[in-house]
């Protein structure tokens, strides 16, 4: 092996309690985090509101953001992992399951949050792992508004009646910029990738109490200054071609300044020839798996993965295999 190539490895994820979370991340997924509800766990993370703890290798039991700042070379050369001077990790992935809707929210754009919170902002994207029947989310506003006329919904209670519902089924994709008004709906479990921020500004929440018996904060002066107002037409799933080799089959889901995704079928059960997986090596690799099991193998190197696990695969990593029968999503930038 190379002195310069790098080795992949297990990450373990930050969870979070929200209310509105179930327990389908343990019972599903396998994640055994004693935390009820379980809503969310940030699968690959180095914000100071959830870090990702590397869990194989020599680095076991450090953080994910510790790890990276001893070796900014394994997020490779891409211009966005750089924040004010310093590397950083652009990404953030999340398991999200809303056994309840979540609030209706809005996040900044860079310009806004670097200007005011210090922060990256936040386009996001979902891909939908499962969705109860007649399971919908909030994208954006059903007709124009501006903000007197969401102030004025949101002071009489009528604010639902404005906001665009769309039906969810499970493999759904939706792509979010920053400034959409959204919500994920109840029943619905997702992978989200976005900038790592950890901005959101509640614009409407039910009237819901937090464990403390108290309403919920909502944040409706800055979500007034970085929401857009147009009306958003239902997003259409974009057309999605699966390229097949031998052994596994690959789509793109999304592509975008922050950051890009494939989805990876992987069937090697029947081959005695294991698939190779080749990765840019200018950039870092996450891979999440969101379905099946399977093997990684490279020289002298084995790591198992289960469904719910995430593997950092850093930029220039060793030349690995990959066996099994699974579902992957692979994020890089």
């Amino acid at each position: 092996m190379g002195n310069n190539l790098h080795l992949p490895f297990l990450l373990k994820p930050a969870a979070k309690d929200y209310l509105w979370g179930g327990s389908r991340l343990n019972d599903d997924f396998g994640k055994n985090i004693d935390c009820s509800p379980l809503a969310e766990t940030w699968e690959c993370s180095t914000h100071p509101d959830g870090f990702s703890v590397v869990a194989s290798g020599v680095d076991a039991g450090r953080t994910l953001a510790e790890v990276l700042q001893l070796h900014p070379e394994y997020l490779g050369n891409h211009p966005l992992q750089t924040m004010q001077g310093k590397p950083e990790l652009p990404i953030l992935i999340k398991l999200i399951d809303a056994r309840q809707n979540l609030s209706v929210q809005v996040h900044p754009d860079d310009e806004y949050a670097l200007t005011n919170e210090n922060s990256l902002g936040k386009t996001e994207m979902w891909y939908v792992l499962s969705a109860c029947k007649d399971a919908e989310l909030v994208y954006g506003f059903n007709q124009d508004m501006n903000a007197s006329r969401v102030c004025q919904a949101l002071n009489d209670g009528t604010i639902e009646k404005y906001l665009n519902h769309v039906p969810v089924n499970k493999d759904d994709l939706f792509y979010l910029e920053a400034g959409t008004v959204h919500s994920i709906g109840k029943g619905v479990m997702v992978v989200e990738i976005q900038e790592s921020s950890n901005l959101t500004y509640r614009l409407y929440d039910y009237d819901r109490i937090d464990k403390n018996g108290k309403p919920r904060e909502l944040h409706i002066e800055k979500a007034i200054q970085v929401m857009n107002f147009s009306s958003s037409a239902s997003p259409r799933q974009p057309m999605r071609v699966l390229h097949y080799r031998r052994g596994c089959a690959g789509e793109l889901l999304a592509r975008c300044k922050y950051f890009q995704v494939e989805r990876l079928l992987l069937n090697t059960e029947t081959y005695r020839k294991l698939t190779d997986y080749q990765t840019e090596s200018n950039s870092f690799h996450a891979l999440l798996c969101t379905e099946g099991c399977g093997v990684m193998l490279g020289e002298n190197f084995t790591l198992n993965f289960y469904k719910g696990d995430c593997i950092f695969v850093p930029a220039n990593s060793i030349p690995f295999k990959l066996h099994g029968k699974a579902q992957l999503l692979d994020v890089s930038c």
